[in-house]
């Protein structure tokens, strides 16, 4: 019997993890979080303000994936990657989830406004953009990708005010560096599931006819947008020389995955972006971070 339940728990438990996107959320809140340590009036780090950032951040976008879940749940239903889903597959009720959804939408508002307004506001917003424009958008136009990249680089601007009480420049040029590199990323995943999302009826490609070498010259453009826009952390002083150099390679990097994507048109090249993305995120931030000014 406290087998069953420990196993009952376990299962419940797996289900959260999958109704917040835990991997998607975890990678969102850690752009916003070296954003709150990259703002100028924060000196020195605080562990309860930094864990208390993260959990605040984890709630409100657990929350906006969770809403997510909710309205796709039967075009996730039709998609093998999303079939196992507790609302698609129907282990969770919807009822269930959009009461986790309120909860920790508000919980999570609440603890970023200890910090400030503004970052509260920005977080509520964000939500709102990504749960109830962006979701639905996702089967009308690929326009979609361009109004999700608002809400999927406000964690950048949010974690700045929270650090620095305002939207001074450091906060736009972080917020535009992860604003550019969610294009490649994403249309690489919609070129690796290119089947799945068109069965489900989503228009997610800047070309209509799919995978084409349209969608990877958009691809090449917006990594090669990312030359110069990594380049303003230096010139806006908030890192120094070595960040500088680090940023530039990693951006010769995604370009030439990209430019690879364009020459190959296959899966696998579009699966070399996606990866290269995943890298490039997390080194910028943490170059950037580590040569703070």
């Amino acid at each position: 019997m406290k087998q069953s339940s420990s196993l009952k728990f376990a299962g419940k438990l797996q289900d959260y993890k999958l109704l917040i996107k835990f991997n998607l959320s975890f990678m969102v809140v850690f752009s916003a979080l070296i954003s709150y340590l990259l703002a100028p009036k924060v000196k020195e780090y605080d562990w309860v303000a930094i864990i208390l950032f993260f959990l605040g951040g984890m709630l409100v976008t657990g929350a906006a994936n969770t809403i997510n879940q909710i309205v796709e749940k039967d075009t996730d239903a039709l998609m093998k990657r999303t079939a196992n889903r507790p609302v698609a597959s129907g282990r969770m009720s919807t009822q269930e989830a959009w009461t986790f959804a309120v909860v920790a939408g508000t919980g999570g508002v609440l603890i970023l406004w200890h910090f400030n307004f503004l970052a509260a506001a920005l977080a509520a917003f964000s939500l709102f953009v990504y749960a109830f424009i962006y979701t639905p958008l996702k089967k009308v136009s690929s326009i979609s990708v361009l109004v999700g990249a608002v809400p999927g680089s406000l964690p950048c601007l949010i974690g700045w005010a929270a650090g620095n009480d305002n939207l001074s420049v450091g906060g736009w040029v972080l917020f535009a560096i992860q604003f550019f590199w969610q294009f490649p990323h994403f249309w690489a995943i919609a070129w690796i599931a290119h089947k799945d999302y068109t069965a489900a009826g989503f228009k997610l490609l800047p070309s209509n006819q799919g995978p084409t070498k349209y969608s990877a010259i958009q691809a090449i453009i917006y990594s090669l947008l990312l030359i110069p826009v990594g380049i303003l952390p230096y010139f806006t002083g908030i890192s120094g020389i070595v960040s500088l150099v680090i940023v530039l390679i990693a951006n010769l990097f995604m370009v030439a995955q990209c430019v690879r994507l364009y020459r190959e048109m296959t899966v696998k090249a579009a699966r070399r972006v996606m990866f290269g993305s995943y890298i490039y995120l997390p080194v910028v931030l943490l170059a950037l971070l580590g040569n703070k000014i």
